[in-house]
């Protein structure tokens, strides 16, 4: 499942869901742009889990959780609480984190 998030409300998102993937993005970011598509492909491909993009510009509340400071950032979470996050424009990373979540 994909989603945009259209209020700060990540930590509800969270509550929700067991597990979580996000990517932390903005506008302006070119890098974020680029890896969108990659990310709603991950998203096509583990239908049951929430992969939701966060503009960190927008959403100040839903950033600190994940403590991002460069964009783009993929964070996981599972039941509530962060658990690793890379900061990256390669599929490859990002697939690699996404895995570590899924199949755990």
């Amino acid at each position: 499942m994909f989603k945009e998030l259209e209020q700060d409300n990540l930590v509800e998102e969270l509550n929700d869901n067991e597990t979580v993937v996000v990517q932390y993005a903005a506008s302006w970011c070119g890098n974020c742009r680029l890896m969108k598509p990659k990310f709603k492909k991950l998203a096509r491909e583990n239908e049951d889990i929430p992969f939701i993009i966060v503009d960190a510009e927008k959403f100040p509340e839903s950033r600190k959780l994940a403590n991002v400071n460069n964009l783009p950032t993929f964070a996981t979470f599972k039941h509530g609480k962060f658990v690793n996050q890379v900061q990256t424009n390669k599929f490859d990373s990002l697939k690699d984190l996404v895995n570590e979540v899924t199949h755990n």
